[in-house]
């Protein structure tokens, strides 16, 4: 089942891009006057924030922020929101390259097009190389941008800033390692999902939106925040593994071939279950997961033995477990009335999306 977006998303979103595009713009100006080549990096930075997505960040963060009695004008806010476009945007580029992704929001990935450049080009050095290592750079330079637009911030909001960026780097860390080892452990494949998505897309922004308005009741609203973030983010990262195993190639809706987790071998808690309720049989098949060279039938055979091993049907159950706690929690808190409306549909709209 898939849930229309909210209606109310679509402003955020285009104060958001416009704030982004204005600043990507300038930058991209001011450094193509000094060198023809230096408009390049900002302008692929610009592509990919400009190439689509869910502004589900920014989104929790202005949900929290008016929900403690801001305004959804302040200047402040918007800072905060377009800096955690630009650090998504970091970690989507560097995640690619990890990954060895070939495609992103439905077109080539921004280090192999910087590698076809390379060989249209004909340039001395090794192709992928290049492209690897320019998209690094251009990652690191949303990094530095995303932290130029939190410079006006007060303290509490940039300790959280800062908290967040470490905690999606150590869950970045968790996932490299947990395939590299094929960890199919629950334990470890919910610390990864928890750490590399689930904290850093839901609990953080609302800390953010909240710190941004309300510093000095942080205390107060944390505590909350943490009882709606915390379980919504672990179900929105759930439904991304769904979606990363059983996604639907031929809308566009991942923007990634079908199958692409399953050839990379995620340690996540699809598979962590699908092993642990799998015959020995069917382990045999699941077994394939991490092989690149997986064909459409094996990756439907995999896709078979999670289903009928009943992994997904169990995390379809935990996740709207995990909905129910959220929206209680929202339901019980002491932000506004208009706020909790709002949160309430973004939060079924989150794990009942299809992209």
């Amino acid at each position: 089942m898939s849930v229309t977006a909210p209606v109310w998303l679509k402003p955020i979103a285009a104060r958001v891009e416009s704030h982004l595009g204005a600043f990507l713009n300038d930058e991209q100006a001011r450094w193509s006057k000094l060198d023809s080549d230096l408009g390049e990096p900002i302008g692929e930075l610009a592509r990919l924030v400009g190439a689509g997505g869910k502004r589900l960040r920014p989104a929790f963060c202005e949900l929290a922020f008016v929900g403690v009695g801001g305004d959804e004008d302040s200047k402040a806010l918007l800072e905060v929101q377009t800096a955690l476009e630009l650090l998504h945007a970091s970690a989507l580029l560097h995640d690619d390259i990890i990954d060895g992704s070939t495609t992103r929001r439905g077109e080539p990935t921004a280090h192999l097009r910087y590698l076809a450049k390379h060989r249209d080009s004909n340039w001395a050095g090794e192709a992928r190389r290049f492209g690897e290592g320019a998209v690094i750079l251009v990652g690191d330079l949303a990094f530095v941008y995303a932290d130029q637009m939190m410079s006006n911030q007060n303290q509490l909001t940039k300790r959280i800033w800062n908290e967040m960026r470490v905690e999606l780097n150590i869950g970045q860390y968790l996932d490299l390692i947990g395939t590299a080892k094929r960890e199919r452990r629950p334990d470890k494949a919910e610390r990864v999902s928890r750490f590399k998505s689930g904290k850093y897309t839901v609990e953080r922004p609302l800390y953010l939106g909240a710190s941004i308005f309300a510093p000095e009741q942080a205390d107060e609203f944390f505590e909350q925040l943490s009882a709606i973030g915390l379980p919504l983010g672990d179900a929105f990262q759930m439904r991304d593994d769904i979606l990363g195993a059983f996604g639907d190639q031929s809308a566009s809706r991942t923007g990634k071939p079908i199958g692409d987790d399953l050839r990379e071998g995620k340690p996540t808690p699809l598979l962590a279950l699908a092993f642990e309720r799998a015959t020995s049989s069917q382990r045999d098949v699941l077994n394939r997961v991490g092989d690149p060279t997986l064909t459409s039938e094996n990756v439907l055979e995999i896709q078979q033995v999670i289903v009928e091993s009943g992994a997904l049907g169990m995390l379809e159950s935990r996740i709207r477990s995990l909905v129910d706690r959220a929206v209680a929690a929202i339901n019980a808190s002491s932000l506004s009335k208009p706020a909790i409306e709002r949160l309430v549909e973004l939060a079924e709209f989150v794990v009942a999306r299809n992209i």
